[in-house]
Protein backbone atom coordinates (compact mmCIF):
# COMPACT_ATOMS: atom_id res chain seq x y z
CA UNK A 1 0.00 0.00 0.00
CA UNK A 2 2.94 2.39 -0.10
CA UNK A 3 2.93 3.33 3.57
CA UNK A 4 -0.64 4.45 2.90
CA UNK A 5 -2.44 4.77 6.47
CA UNK A 6 -5.08 2.14 6.78
CA UNK A 7 -7.55 0.03 8.99
CA UNK A 8 -4.89 -2.94 9.47
CA UNK A 9 -2.36 -0.47 11.33
CA UNK A 10 -4.89 -0.16 14.44
CA UNK A 11 -4.71 -3.96 15.60
CA UNK A 12 -2.45 -4.45 18.31
CA UNK A 13 -1.76 -7.12 20.95
CA UNK A 14 -1.45 -4.87 23.90
CA UNK A 15 -3.90 -3.03 25.28
CA UNK A 16 -6.57 -1.29 23.55
CA UNK A 17 -10.10 0.53 24.10
CA UNK A 18 -11.61 -1.17 21.19
CA UNK A 19 -11.50 -5.19 21.12
CA UNK A 20 -12.23 -7.38 17.94
CA UNK A 21 -12.96 -10.74 18.58
CA UNK A 22 -14.08 -13.40 15.87
CA UNK A 23 -16.51 -15.69 16.58
CA UNK A 24 -16.63 -18.27 13.43
CA UNK A 25 -19.80 -20.51 14.13
CA UNK A 26 -21.13 -22.06 11.41
CA UNK A 27 -23.22 -24.88 12.74
CA UNK A 28 -27.14 -24.22 13.19
CA UNK A 29 -27.61 -22.10 9.78
CA UNK A 30 -30.99 -22.55 8.17
CA UNK A 31 -29.19 -21.67 5.08
CA UNK A 32 -26.08 -23.61 4.76
CA UNK A 33 -22.68 -21.58 4.26
CA UNK A 34 -19.68 -20.83 5.12
CA UNK A 35 -19.87 -17.85 7.64
CA UNK A 36 -17.20 -19.27 9.41
CA UNK A 37 -14.80 -17.45 7.18
CA UNK A 38 -15.68 -13.74 7.75
CA UNK A 39 -13.27 -12.83 10.78
CA UNK A 40 -10.23 -14.13 8.57
CA UNK A 41 -11.61 -12.49 5.62
CA UNK A 42 -12.27 -9.43 7.57
CA UNK A 43 -8.81 -8.68 8.92
CA UNK A 44 -7.55 -9.52 5.62
CA UNK A 45 -9.95 -6.46 4.01
CA UNK A 46 -8.86 -4.05 6.56
CA UNK A 47 -6.10 -2.84 4.71
CA UNK A 48 -7.76 -1.93 2.10
CA UNK A 49 -9.71 1.20 4.34
CA UNK A 50 -7.89 4.04 4.98
CA UNK A 51 -8.42 6.38 8.41
CA UNK A 52 -9.24 9.64 6.82
CA UNK A 53 -12.84 10.59 6.81
CA UNK A 54 -13.09 13.13 3.92
CA UNK A 55 -16.43 14.01 5.21
CA UNK A 56 -15.56 14.85 8.81
CA UNK A 57 -11.69 15.94 7.81
CA UNK A 58 -10.89 13.56 10.92
CA UNK A 59 -8.58 9.96 10.82
CA UNK A 60 -9.27 7.64 12.42
CA UNK A 61 -6.42 6.60 15.56
CA UNK A 62 -8.21 4.20 18.44
CA UNK A 63 -6.44 1.57 18.63
CA UNK A 64 -8.20 -1.93 18.64
CA UNK A 65 -7.11 -4.97 20.21
CA UNK A 66 -7.32 -8.46 18.37
CA UNK A 67 -8.62 -11.08 20.89
CA UNK A 68 -8.53 -13.58 18.08
CA UNK A 69 -11.19 -16.25 17.73
CA UNK A 70 -12.80 -18.14 19.90
CA UNK A 71 -12.19 -21.94 19.13
CA UNK A 72 -15.59 -23.28 18.14
CA UNK A 73 -14.88 -25.88 14.96
CA UNK A 74 -16.81 -28.50 15.60
CA UNK A 75 -19.28 -27.17 18.01
CA UNK A 76 -23.15 -27.06 18.07
CA UNK A 77 -24.71 -23.61 18.89
CA UNK A 78 -25.48 -25.22 22.06
CA UNK A 79 -22.08 -25.85 22.80
CA UNK A 80 -20.67 -23.30 20.93
CA UNK A 81 -22.38 -21.02 23.26
CA UNK A 82 -20.78 -20.88 26.61
CA UNK A 83 -17.16 -20.34 25.25
CA UNK A 84 -18.21 -17.05 22.68
CA UNK A 85 -20.18 -15.89 26.16
CA UNK A 86 -17.15 -15.77 28.34
CA UNK A 87 -14.43 -14.91 25.76
CA UNK A 88 -16.87 -12.10 25.08
CA UNK A 89 -17.03 -11.32 28.71
CA UNK A 90 -13.54 -10.86 29.50
CA UNK A 91 -13.50 -8.82 26.40
CA UNK A 92 -16.18 -6.36 27.88
CA UNK A 93 -14.70 -6.14 31.31
CA UNK A 94 -11.41 -5.34 29.24
CA UNK A 95 -12.68 -2.76 26.30
CA UNK A 96 -14.70 0.21 26.22
CA UNK A 97 -16.32 -1.64 22.74
CA UNK A 98 -15.98 -4.59 21.21
CA UNK A 99 -16.44 -6.22 17.59
CA UNK A 100 -17.91 -9.36 17.75
CA UNK A 101 -17.73 -10.91 14.22
CA UNK A 102 -19.15 -13.44 13.18
CA UNK A 103 -20.60 -16.44 12.32
CA UNK A 104 -24.15 -16.26 11.94
CA UNK A 105 -26.21 -14.68 13.83
CA UNK A 106 -26.61 -17.44 16.79
CA UNK A 107 -23.19 -15.12 18.16
CA UNK A 108 -25.74 -12.45 19.17
CA UNK A 109 -27.73 -13.96 22.25
CA UNK A 110 -23.99 -14.99 23.89
CA UNK A 111 -22.98 -11.60 23.32
CA UNK A 112 -26.03 -10.06 25.03
CA UNK A 113 -25.40 -12.45 28.13
CA UNK A 114 -21.51 -11.41 28.02
CA UNK A 115 -22.66 -7.68 28.81
CA UNK A 116 -23.18 -9.56 32.78
CA UNK A 117 -26.43 -8.54 35.21
CA UNK A 118 -29.76 -8.78 35.09
CA UNK A 119 -31.36 -8.67 31.52
CA UNK A 120 -33.22 -6.77 33.01
CA UNK A 121 -30.99 -3.62 32.20
CA UNK A 122 -29.40 -4.94 28.83
CA UNK A 123 -30.56 -3.40 25.54
CA UNK A 124 -31.01 -4.59 21.77
CA UNK A 125 -30.92 -3.29 18.85
CA UNK A 126 -30.90 -5.29 15.65
CA UNK A 127 -30.35 -4.17 11.99
CA UNK A 128 -31.56 -7.59 10.49
CA UNK A 129 -33.93 -7.87 7.63
CA UNK A 130 -35.24 -10.95 10.03
CA UNK A 131 -37.18 -10.90 13.19
CA UNK A 132 -35.21 -13.79 14.77
CA UNK A 133 -38.02 -15.15 16.45
CA UNK A 134 -38.61 -19.11 14.94
CA UNK A 135 -39.66 -21.77 17.09
CA UNK A 136 -36.98 -23.24 19.69
CA UNK A 137 -38.42 -26.35 19.44
CA UNK A 138 -35.99 -27.77 17.48
CA UNK A 139 -32.71 -26.01 19.08
CA UNK A 140 -30.71 -23.08 18.69
CA UNK A 141 -30.55 -21.99 15.13
CA UNK A 142 -29.45 -18.64 13.85
CA UNK A 143 -33.08 -17.88 13.14
CA UNK A 144 -33.91 -17.44 17.01
CA UNK A 145 -31.45 -15.96 19.07
CA UNK A 146 -34.02 -12.67 19.57
CA UNK A 147 -36.93 -15.29 21.01
CA UNK A 148 -33.99 -17.51 22.77
CA UNK A 149 -32.66 -14.05 24.62
CA UNK A 150 -36.54 -13.64 25.21
CA UNK A 151 -37.13 -17.12 27.05
CA UNK A 152 -33.82 -16.17 28.85
CA UNK A 153 -35.89 -12.88 30.42
CA UNK A 154 -34.73 -10.22 27.75
CA UNK A 155 -37.73 -7.86 27.84
CA UNK A 156 -39.63 -7.06 24.68
CA UNK A 157 -39.14 -3.72 25.65
CA UNK A 158 -35.33 -3.87 26.10
CA UNK A 159 -35.54 -4.92 22.07
CA UNK A 160 -35.48 -2.68 18.72
CA UNK A 161 -35.45 -4.38 15.43
CA UNK A 162 -34.99 -2.40 12.45
CA UNK A 163 -34.94 -3.17 8.64
CA UNK A 164 -37.75 -6.32 8.59
CA UNK A 165 -38.15 -7.01 5.38
CA UNK A 166 -41.50 -8.26 3.39
CA UNK A 167 -42.06 -11.45 3.03
CA UNK A 168 -38.98 -12.70 4.71
CA UNK A 169 -40.99 -13.07 7.53
CA UNK A 170 -44.03 -15.12 8.75
CA UNK A 171 -47.30 -13.49 10.49
CA UNK A 172 -46.39 -15.46 13.84
CA UNK A 173 -42.97 -14.75 14.34
CA UNK A 174 -44.47 -10.78 13.56
CA UNK A 175 -47.44 -11.09 16.17
CA UNK A 176 -44.86 -12.42 18.58
CA UNK A 177 -42.41 -9.86 18.24
CA UNK A 178 -45.43 -6.91 18.58
CA UNK A 179 -47.18 -9.46 22.12
CA UNK A 180 -43.57 -9.18 23.30
CA UNK A 181 -43.17 -5.37 23.20
CA UNK A 182 -40.40 -5.23 20.71
CA UNK A 183 -40.31 -2.08 18.89
CA UNK A 184 -40.26 -3.23 15.59
CA UNK A 185 -38.92 -0.83 12.18
CA UNK A 186 -40.01 -2.20 9.05
CA UNK A 187 -37.63 -1.65 6.08
CA UNK A 188 -40.84 0.41 4.79
CA UNK A 189 -40.40 2.64 7.90
CA UNK A 190 -36.88 3.20 7.56
CA UNK A 191 -38.04 4.47 3.28
CA UNK A 192 -40.68 6.40 4.20
CA UNK A 193 -39.34 8.31 7.66
CA UNK A 194 -35.35 7.59 7.19
CA UNK A 195 -32.88 6.18 8.81
CA UNK A 196 -32.15 8.99 11.19
CA UNK A 197 -35.56 8.66 12.66
CA UNK A 198 -35.53 5.19 12.86
CA UNK A 199 -32.42 5.32 15.11
CA UNK A 200 -33.95 7.75 17.37
CA UNK A 201 -37.05 5.66 17.84
CA UNK A 202 -34.37 3.05 18.81
CA UNK A 203 -32.61 5.11 20.94
CA UNK A 204 -36.00 6.21 22.70
CA UNK A 205 -37.35 2.78 23.23
CA UNK A 206 -34.52 1.52 24.96
CA UNK A 207 -33.62 4.97 26.82
CA UNK A 208 -34.19 3.28 30.28
CA UNK A 209 -31.35 0.34 29.50
CA UNK A 210 -27.38 1.19 31.35
CA UNK A 211 -25.61 -1.40 28.24
CA UNK A 212 -26.42 -1.93 24.72
CA UNK A 213 -25.44 -4.53 21.92
CA UNK A 214 -26.04 -3.60 18.40
CA UNK A 215 -26.80 -7.17 16.08
CA UNK A 216 -25.63 -6.02 12.83
CA UNK A 217 -26.85 -8.82 10.45
CA UNK A 218 -25.11 -7.48 7.31
CA UNK A 219 -28.01 -9.18 5.29
CA UNK A 220 -30.56 -6.04 6.38
CA UNK A 221 -28.36 -4.64 3.29
CA UNK A 222 -29.77 -4.72 -0.29
CA UNK A 223 -28.03 -7.64 -1.79
CA UNK A 224 -27.51 -6.06 -4.79
CA UNK A 225 -25.27 -3.70 -2.35
CA UNK A 226 -24.14 -6.59 -0.40
CA UNK A 227 -24.44 -10.50 -2.21
CA UNK A 228 -22.37 -12.01 0.02
CA UNK A 229 -25.15 -12.66 2.93
CA UNK A 230 -27.14 -15.72 1.71
CA UNK A 231 -30.10 -14.00 3.68
CA UNK A 232 -29.82 -11.09 1.79
CA UNK A 233 -32.95 -9.91 -0.69
CA UNK A 234 -33.57 -6.86 -3.18
CA UNK A 235 -35.21 -4.56 -1.49
CA UNK A 236 -33.26 -4.41 1.47
CA UNK A 237 -31.28 -1.57 2.93
CA UNK A 238 -29.50 1.10 0.99
CA UNK A 239 -25.74 1.04 2.38
CA UNK A 240 -25.33 4.35 2.95
CA UNK A 241 -28.18 4.26 5.44
CA UNK A 242 -26.28 1.11 7.26
CA UNK A 243 -23.31 2.91 7.68
CA UNK A 244 -24.96 5.83 9.28
CA UNK A 245 -26.87 3.75 11.83
CA UNK A 246 -23.55 2.06 12.46
CA UNK A 247 -21.63 5.09 13.18
CA UNK A 248 -24.42 6.71 15.29
CA UNK A 249 -25.49 3.81 17.17
CA UNK A 250 -21.43 2.97 18.08
CA UNK A 251 -21.35 6.84 18.89
CA UNK A 252 -23.53 5.92 22.22
CA UNK A 253 -21.59 5.55 25.49
CA UNK A 254 -23.85 2.33 26.52
CA UNK A 255 -22.90 0.45 23.30
CA UNK A 256 -20.69 -2.12 24.72
CA UNK A 257 -21.14 -4.78 22.15
CA UNK A 258 -21.55 -4.89 18.31
CA UNK A 259 -21.46 -7.58 16.44
CA UNK A 260 -20.99 -8.61 12.41
CA UNK A 261 -23.23 -11.44 11.47
CA UNK A 262 -24.51 -13.45 8.26
CA UNK A 263 -21.34 -12.64 5.78
CA UNK A 264 -20.37 -15.60 3.96
CA UNK A 265 -17.43 -14.42 1.73
CA UNK A 266 -17.56 -17.70 -0.52
CA UNK A 267 -20.90 -16.25 -1.71
CA UNK A 268 -18.90 -12.95 -3.09
CA UNK A 269 -17.61 -13.08 -6.17
CA UNK A 270 -15.95 -10.40 -6.58
CA UNK A 271 -14.79 -7.89 -3.44
CA UNK A 272 -18.06 -5.32 -2.69
CA UNK A 273 -19.15 -7.45 0.12
CA UNK A 274 -15.83 -7.71 1.98
CA UNK A 275 -14.79 -3.95 1.52
CA UNK A 276 -18.53 -3.31 2.55
CA UNK A 277 -18.02 -5.35 6.13
CA UNK A 278 -14.35 -3.39 6.51
CA UNK A 279 -16.23 -0.09 6.09
CA UNK A 280 -18.52 -1.18 8.97
CA UNK A 281 -15.39 -1.93 11.03
CA UNK A 282 -14.67 2.23 10.21
CA UNK A 283 -18.12 3.18 10.57
CA UNK A 284 -17.44 1.25 14.12
CA UNK A 285 -14.60 3.16 15.22
CA UNK A 286 -15.66 6.60 13.72
CA UNK A 287 -18.68 6.01 16.10
CA UNK A 288 -16.63 5.20 19.18
CA UNK A 289 -14.58 8.25 18.79
CA UNK A 290 -17.46 10.61 18.69
CA UNK A 291 -17.80 9.43 22.39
Amino acid sequence: MGGWPNLADLLTSGDAPVALLGAPLAAGSVTNGRCDLAPAMLRRTLARIGLYDVETRRSLSTRVADRGDIALEGLTIEQATAPIREAAAASVEAHGLTLLIGGNNAVTRPGVLAVGGDLSTVGLITLDAHFDMRDLDAGLSNGNPVRALITDGLPGANVVQIGLAPFANSEAMHRDAIDAGNCVVTIGDVRRAGIEHAVARALDHVAHCDALVIDCDIDVIDRAQFPGAPGARAGGMAVDDFFWAVRKLASGPRVRVMDLVEWDPSLDAGDLSALTAARWFAECLAGYEMR
